[in-house]
């Protein structure tokens, strides 16, 4: 299960690769669909990154493309289920709390 910073990362991994299932992305870019509020830095996003990858929801490449670090991210089986698991896993919390409401 990932954490909330991790879920962040990964929603924004797959917006940009789901359709091909690989993409070509800048640092700058990924930061850039992250909640502004929590104040990502590329350091945190690359560690993150590298978690992501090392739980088989992708494979990550860095590059150079003009000087630039560039990602090349292609999902594996586990990032194209990412919104299903998500999903699952909302509707999980959403039962439980459903039975443990107090009935009157």
């Amino acid at each position: 299960m990932l954490n909330k910073r991790e879920s962040e990362v990964m929603q924004a991994v797959y917006a940009l690769c789901h359709s091909e299932g690989i993409c070509l992305v800048s640092p700058a870019e990924l930061l850039s669909m992250l909640p502004a509020h929590k104040k990502y830095t590329e350091l945190q996003l690359e560690k993150i990154l590298d978690a992501l990858a090392l739980d088989d929801y992708f494979q990550l490449l860095s590059s150079e493309r003009k000087g630039e670090k560039m990602y090349v991210i292609s999902l594996h089986p586990t990032g194209y289920a990412f919104k299903r698991n998500s999903l699952q896993q909302k509707r999980a919390v959403a039962l439980r709390l459903g039975w443990a409401s107090p009935r009157r």
